[in-house]
């Protein structure tokens, strides 16, 4: 049911969208999105804080499931949906303050949804604003770390509602055990036990598939090389897992926290020098996972709230570049 309406809400006539949300949103459903959104409390919220302004910037604006999965919630009671998905449509007018590119577009987005009764009563969603800019041409952080590429669906193309489904409690053991040894590393060599290897939980052949500012690699080398290594080096104290759902589907995993992650920024990074702040950071993972190994990952990070805890407005930033 929340597959086809989320869908049906993003390409219906404007005149159906009041009794679309009436029909499937709870009457005081939150949904907490993306800086600078933030937190849509009820049904009128959601359509002219999101919906609205997202459907009026992507001219013929659709969804293209990439991911959509469900199940119960491991760490709390409840049923959640989760997505990778992108709003794809020409980007003709501005959105939240970006300046549109008059071309295809397509945003990304990882999205997590609470049903009660069939209907939606809580959503989180991370849009990927920064890597929208980049599309538009007005990038506002140095070169990316890794590819910079459409976030692809998986490579066994079965993402979207996934047969098999009582698979997904051993796939979500497996994400959940990787996880429980990613988070302690070695200082000297920012290694973690376990994560490669014959006994490793991550496939030789493991693709990342990163958000603006990081982009994509491939093999843990090219992991630890685009991302990890500069991430860990500007915040050496992480700490991660404060999640608040967890779910497996089939070979799908997807686990998310508002925020997960604690941390000090100790070291440059992506531009900013050090600010010694104490920060915080919306995370969303999605993994497929094939014969006990964790074959790709998809991750969204709300880096536009991240620099805003550093002192930096990138949309600001965006609009002053020529």
């Amino acid at each position: 049911m929340a597959y086809g309406f989320l869908n049906r809400m993003i390409a219906a006539p404007e005149s159906a969208l009041s009794g679309l949300a009436e029909a499937h949103l709870t009457a005081d459903s939150v949904w907490d999105l993306a800086f600078p959104i933030n937190r849509l409390a009820g049904r009128e919220a959601v359509l002219e804080g999101f919906l609205l302004p997202l459907r009026n910037a992507l001219a013929g604006a659709r969804r293209r499931d990439e991911i959509f999965i469900g199940g119960e919630n491991r760490c709390q009671p409840g049923s959640w949906v989760a997505a990778v998905t992108h709003y794809v449509g020409n980007f003709r007018e501005p959105l939240l303050g970006i300046a549109p590119s008059d071309r295809l577009a397509f945003l990304r987005s990882g999205e997590f949804y609470r049903l009660e009764e069939g209907r939606i009563a809580e959503a989180k969603l991370i849009l990927d604003f920064p890597d929208l800019m980049r599309q538009a041409g007005r990038f506002p952080l140095p070169r990316m770390l890794g590819t910079e590429m459409l976030f692809p669906g998986p490579a066994s193309h079965d993402g979207v509602l996934p047969a098999n489904r009582p698979q997904g409690a051993a796939s979500l053991d497996l994400v959940e055990a990787m996880l429980g040894d990613l988070h302690h590393y070695d200082p000297e060599t920012f290694q973690s036990k376990d994560q490669t290897g014959a006994e490793g939980y991550w496939h030789d052949d493991m693709l990342w598939y990163g958000p603006g500012g990081i982009g994509a690699n491939y093999t843990w080398a090219g992991f630890a090389k685009d991302h990890r290594l500069a991430f860990l080096k500007a915040f050496p104290d992480r700490k991660g897992g404060n999640h608040f759902c967890h779910i497996g589907d089939g070979d799908y995993a997807a686990v998310s926290g508002w925020p997960s992650m604690t941390m000090t920024h100790r070291g440059d990074y992506l531009g900013v020098p050090a600010t010694n702040k104490a920060l915080t950071l919306r995370v969303m993972d999605f993994y497929r996972c094939a014969g006990g190994k964790i074959m790709e990952n998809w991750v969204l990070l709300d880096y536009l709230d991240l620099f805003d805890q550093m002192g930096v407005d990138l949309i600001a930033r965006a609009g002053e570049m020529p």
